[in-house]
């Protein structure tokens, strides 16, 4: 073996890359002065293209393989220039490599809201985000349209104008879909679908695909949501008058201070309303302001009076008022020993340890003293 083919044996170039960085998507080759020896080993994994580059034409691309550089290898570049020194002696060009595999969980989302008709509520704004994958399907076109000459190229560098993209088509599907807002949640794949052909065919000419696309979730402005969930609220109420009857006895039926100065403002409220109504519908030659509103406001309803229950061998009578408690107190049918209740008392009382009861066996004297 001579010195020629033994240090033409020891300058073979070995090409290869091997990326871990996840976001890389183009990949220069770098050699000094782009030269590379005749006879050198390309290999291209699995996930990888390789594009050569000469002298500013795009020569061949490669696909997953281990290559010989020679002349039987790569007919484009054999008919790009005429190689002397029977096809031995080192040629200069670049070598990309495209990484074909699928650049997953990337983010798009609506900047502003997009109009869209609905045929329930009218004009309506929406907002929505998801994810989606693209991949490289022709690695000379995706070189030529978008890489150029940049030696490292990275996914975030065409991420931006695939959103905008992306935003275009879903407003343009959203507002010729016909599909009512609420119904947007049920039909997020059709939608999905329907928006990734959309895509593919515009970034077909980039040489990229669209495999994976989602919808994650289609929302209303906060406004809007707040008047729907109004809305909703009214429908669960069901028959409005039967609605506020409810509450007012749950009210009611709660007791003590607090129920109670909720309820006379609530009438008082009331009458100021009623008031002002009668105001407003006297006109101009009705009665004064203060008199049309002492005239239309009723007095308060008088306040309920306690009736009481008597327990006497064993069996219960009653209800009976205070007034009638009284006459029974002259007559002597009811005592100081008697068993009263009311309606909340806790538990039956005797009669003398009532306040409201007490006083009525004050007119006659209590019994005398024992041994007197």
């Amino acid at each position: 073996m001579g010195i020629f083919d033994f240090l033409t044996g020891e300058f073979i170039d070995v090409i290869h890359w091997v990326d871990d960085t996840r976001d890389t998507m183009v990949w220069r080759f770098e050699r000094e002065g782009h030269e590379i020896k005749y006879g050198a080993k390309l290999t291209v994994r699995e996930g990888q293209s390789a594009v050569f580059v000469h002298e500013g034409q795009l020569a061949d691309v490669f696909t997953p393989g281990l290559y010989m550089l020679e002349t039987n290898n790569m007919p484009i570049m054999t008919t790009l220039q005429h190689w002397d020194h029977g096809f031995k002696s080192p040629f200069k060009s670049e070598i990309y490599f495209v990484n074909t595999t699928r650049f997953t969980d990337l983010k798009w989302g609506t900047k502003n809201p997009i109009m869209c008709r609905d045929p329930e509520f009218g004009p309506v704004r929406i907002r929505a985000f998801g994810t989606y994958a693209v991949r490289v399907t022709d690695p000379a076109k995706f070189l030529l349209e978008i890489v150029g000459t940049d030696g490292e190229f990275t996914m975030d560098e065409v991420s931006f104008q695939i959103r905008n993209i992306i935003v275009q088509s879903f407003s343009r599907v959203i507002a010729g879909a016909g599909i009512p807002v609420l119904d947007m949640a049920a039909n997020t794949m059709e939608l999905g679908e329907m928006v990734a052909k959309e895509i593919t065919k515009i970034v077909a000419d980039y040489g990229l695909a669209i495999p994976e696309f989602y919808i994650e979730n289609i929302s209303l402005p906060p406004a809007v949501e707040e008047a729907l969930d109004k809305r909703t609220s009214r429908g669960l109420a069901g028959n409005l008058d039967e609605h506020m009857k409810w509450s007012a006895a749950e009210a009611l039926q709660k007791g003590g201070a607090a129920s109670e100065g909720m309820g006379a403002g609530m009438g008082m409220g009331l009458g100021m309303a009623m008031a002002q109504g009668a105001q407003s519908m006297q006109g101009p030659w009705g009665a004064a302001p203060a008199q049309a509103a002492a005239q239309a406001a009723p007095p308060p309803p008088p306040p309920a009076e306690k009736v009481w229950h008597i327990a006497t061998n064993g069996e219960t009578q009653g209800p009976f008022s205070r007034a009638t408690m009284g006459q029974k107190a002259g007559t002597g049918q009811i005592t100081r020993e008697t068993m009263v209740w009311t309606a909340g008392q806790d538990g039956w009382m005797k009669a003398e340890d009532v306040a409201d009861l007490a006083t009525l066996f004050t007119v006659m004297p209590p019994p005398p003293p024992p041994g007197v």
